[in-house]
């Protein structure tokens, strides 16, 4: 089995209510979810929109593999509501986004997934759920714990 944190972010429609599906459906067909932040309220971040975001971390126990997790991912995002996705580092307003940000201590780098998620220490939307959940965990590439990188960012 392995333990992988997926970041989860809504801002349009029921935030929660979106959260919480999104959730629901990580554990009905990807793993039993271990841990779970506060939901966090956080502004856009990478492009300008009225819509403020709910922001949260789970981590779950799977035995899906990386490339399985983003197919099962993209579903539940299509599901739930999400037609569009980034593309190029423009975003979009969206009802659901779920991105793995960490599995196991892998490092994967491949035009379709990046592990670790490369941005997710440039994002205080991210540290802090995590940091909430995890605040030993080591990043890989960066040999920082969670904390480390979330104290750094709230300066």
């Amino acid at each position: 089995m392995a333990m992988v944190y997926f970041g989860l972010g809504t801002n349009l429609g029921d935030k929660e209510r979106n959260l919480y599906l999104a959730i629901e459906k990580i554990e009905e067909r990807i793993g039993k979810v271990i841990s779970q932040s506060a939901f966090y309220a956080s502004e856009p971040w990478g492009f300008e929109s009225a819509n403020s975001f709910l922001n949260a971390v789970i981590g779950v126990e799977t035995s899906l593999s990386p490339f399985q997790l983003l197919e099962e991912t993209q579903l539940i995002e299509k599901e739930i509501g999400r037609n569009k996705k980034s593309v190029d580092g423009v975003y979009n307003d969206r009802l659901i986004d779920i991105d793995t940000l960490l599995y196991n201590d892998l490092i994967l780098h491949t035009e379709k997934l990046d592990i670790p998620h490369p941005l997710m220490t440039e994002r205080l939307f991210v540290m802090k759920p995590l940091c909430e959940i995890a605040p030993e965990l080591v990043i890989p590439e960066t040999g920082k714990t969670v904390q480390t990188i979330c104290d750094d960012l709230s300066l």
